[in-house]
């Protein structure tokens, strides 16, 4: 027996107002679901039809008003509708745009009383209610960040939103997912007033005794767009222009913004009933789509997971950290040391001596001081959190500290010479974590006395600003070590993925494939230029060549010696070695010195002529679509290989930090979803002729051949048991 959740309570009081609370039980937030629409659709029902009642205010019995739609059973419910004939999944995409509709239209006046963040569907109900009333507040936030997760405003938002505003105001909402504070909202008139919390009811109470009106301007006979509709003069050019920077910005390759515009478009020119027709038909077409259905499993199902602790090991205390130890004081360090400080850790920033660790607090103040200046925090506050930074060359103050990061130049016997200093004055029970791209933990714990106490922890740069941790775990590493890592990455407020040990971990190796295939193509003669553009058209967000020249040649070749000289049996050069080489002969190390594979000056950067001379482009190039596939499938390929080996825990934690920590592109939801977005067999027979164009390196690992004979997937009802 179903029994029926009320999520949205329903009062009516004496003066025939209907209050309307949305508190979804056994949630921290009210999130859209069938529960919630049956339950919503029953309290209008009863607004409609009960002759007592005046007028409704909707409001919510939580800190937020509506967070939205409920991702998590989105993304679950693909699955089981993918067999679905389309009748019946445009009934499914339609439901709950047909329930704000009866909202709008049942008659009865209702105001929307926004006490919290209301965005998308959240906000939707909100644009269906005939007053909207918002909390004067910088927690009350309104938006629809849909297109951020290859989706649309499917419950009348790409239609309520321009008749109210007007199509060009509408479209930084709808197309970029922008959000508006409560004052930036009432003066793009999202919203007809502000109220003090205490009186938001209260005010909306008051119109409904006043002066209400149940019908919506766009329902009102001879309505009009304000500021005209598509065809208007005054609006058409935005369309032929924002038609151009889409196609410039996405690259054809993100689905959702393109249908907005074609909502807007079509939907302006249709009456509401049919324009919200053609936004559910599009709605349906994006989130069958392996983009939407890719981008809300990585960057909401996975980073939730991920951030929840899912590799955390299970009984052992969540621990906060109060005393940090940064050891290696440069950007790296520096930028560690600024982000545990605004979470409240008091931080012993160490350089080899005291200037240079002043040096890396410096860098903490700098990005606070620009904080202040824009107004986006107090003087007393950036004080506060400096205040937690102590810059000193003295080990003795770590005598009490319970995490220690290690962010000191990427050389073994560097890095141990840290660590045996470490070991003579940490506390037993105090982690040591080693910031490393590239070196395995186990080959640096051999520095250490406390194997078991000793993990790593690679940051990305600036870490102040990038969100993925990737947590490698030595053979050593103990549970309890690993538990406290997650939590402190936790308390950083970081996503954390976690890998086994092996050289390169998982981040490091996936972009090198990119990286160093890339700069391969160069010495097969195909022209710097066409590499370069038809890596950002696959959406990468910078071209190979241009990474590596901002990372520094001279670097790239020191870091191949140095894994030659640590790995004397297992190295092998890429095939970038001797392209980068030579350049680095030439003295070109990269834009630091203004050359490298770029020349660089004031006016900007240019492809240097000089790498025609050095390697002549051949007469007949690739085809561009062949080069686009080449790079995302050598970075997909490499990153199977990496769960092949073990490497990986998890084809989320490869797809997270693909996406969040080197740049693979958002739209394929990262390697495994866009594996699995393909198909397997389909993927492993593109590899194959990939292969036969460009090298053996392209060819898919065993693992994927045996998912593609077994019909077995990475995600899914026919996901492969990860072992």
């Amino acid at each position: 027996m179903n029994m029926k959740i009320e999520v949205v309570r329903c009062e009516v009081g004496a003066d025939g107002i209907a209050l309307l609370t949305i508190d979804y039980p056994g949630k921290s937030m009210n999130v859209i679901d069938q529960a919630f629409m049956d339950s919503l659709q029953g309290c209008i029902d009863r607004v409609r039809d009960d002759p007592a009642i005046k007028g409704a205010v909707v409001t919510s019995g939580k800190e937020a008003f509506v967070a939205g739609a409920d991702l998590m059973a989105m993304e679950q419910n693909l699955d089981r509708t993918a067999d679905d004939p389309l009748p019946v999944l445009f009934e499914k995409y339609g439901s709950l745009s047909r329930v704000f509709r009866n909202l709008e239209t049942c008659g009865k006046p209702v105001v929307a009383a926004i006490n919290g963040t209301a965005m998308g569907g959240g906000f939707e109900l909100a644009l269906a209610c005939h007053r909207r009333v918002l909390a004067d507040t910088p927690a009350a936030v309104v938006g629809l960040p849909e297109v951020k997760l290859g989706l649309l405003p499917g419950a009348g938002g790409t239609q309520r939103l321009p008749r109210l505003i007007g199509i060009q105001a509408a479209m930084p909402y709808l197309m970029e997912g922008r959000h508006a504070s409560p004052e930036q909202a009432l003066k793009a008139g999202l919203v007809h007033e502000l109220a003090p919390p205490a009186e938001l009811i209260a005010r909306a109470r008051r119109w409904l005794l006043e002066t209400p009106t149940a019908v919506q301007p766009w329902d009102e006979k001879g309505f009009r767009f304000p500021g005209g509709n598509a065809l208007d003069p005054r609006v058409a050019p935005a369309f032929v222009v924002g038609n151009t920077m889409l196609q410039a910005s996405t690259q054809q390759n993100l689905p959702a913004p393109q249908a907005i515009q074609s909502c807007l478009y079509e939907g302006s020119l249709l009456p509401l009933e049919k324009a919200l027709r053609v936004e559910t038909k599009y709605l349906m077409t994006v989130a069958c789509g392996p983009v939407s259905r890719g981008m809300i499993r990585t960057l909401f199902v996975s980073k939730g997971k991920a951030e929840k602790g899912l590799h955390r090991p299970a009984g052992l205390p969540p621990l906060q950290s109060r005393k940090l130890g940064m050891i290696g004081a440069g950007m790296m360090g520096g930028g560690i040391a600024l982000v545990a400080a605004q979470r409240g850790v008091e931080v012993v920033l160490i350089d080899r001596d005291q200037a240079a660790a002043e040096r890396g607090k410096a860098y903490a103040e700098k990005a606070l001081g620009k904080q202040v200046e824009r107004g986006r925090m107090a003087a007393d506050e950036r004080d506060a959190i400096l205040a937690r930074i102590r810059p000193t060359a003295d080990y003795e103050l770590l005598r009490d500290a319970d995490m220690v990061v290690e962010a000191v130049f990427e050389d073994r016997a560097v890095k141990a010479e840290v660590t045996r200093r470490l070991d003579a004055v940490l506390p037993e029970d105090c982690v040591l974590a080693t910031n490393t791209s590239a070196l395995p933990i186990t080959l640096l714990a051999q520095a250490t006395t406390r194997p078991g106490r000793f993990i790593g922890l690679h940051f990305f740069s600036p870490a102040d600003k990038m969100p993925l941790v990737e947590v490698i775990r030595g053979k050593a590493t103990s549970d309890a070590t690993l538990a406290r890592a997650l939590d402190f990455v936790g308390q950083l407020k970081k996503t954390p993925i976690v890998v086994n040990d092996a050289r390169g971990f998982f981040t490091s190796r996936f972009i090198g494939a990119f990286v160093d295939d890339s700069i391969g193509m160069v010495a097969e003669g195909i022209n710097p230029a066409l590499i370069e553009n038809c890596a950002r058209q696959a959406g990468m967000p910078v071209g190979p060549l241009a990474i590596t020249d901002e990372l520094s040649i001279e670097l790239a070749v020191h870091a191949g010696e140095s894994q030659a000289q640590t790995f004397p049996d297992s190295y092998r050069p890429g095939r970038s070695v001797p392209v980068l080489r030579r350049l680095f002969e030439l003295g070109r190390m990269g834009r630091k010195i203004g050359k490298g594979f770029y020349d660089y000056g004031e006016s900007g950067k240019t492809l240097w002529p000089g790498l025609a001379d050095l390697y002549p482009p051949a007469t007949v190039q690739p085809d561009p679509h062949d080069l686009k596939q080449r790079v995302l499938y050598v970075q997909a390929v490499e990153a199977a290989r990496a769960m092949e080996e073990g490497v990986l825990l998890s084809p989320a934690d490869g797809d997270l930090g693909s996406i969040l920590g080197v740049g693979y592109p958002a739209y394929t939801g990262g390697p495994f979803c866009f594996i699995d977005g393909v198909g397997v067999p389909a993927f492993v027979a593109e590899a194959d002729r990939l292969g036969d164009l460009f090298g053996e390196h392209l060819r898919p690992p065993q693992l994927l051949r045996d998912m593609a004979a077994h019909g077995e997937t990475f995600y899914g009802a026919t996901a492969r048991r990860v072992m």
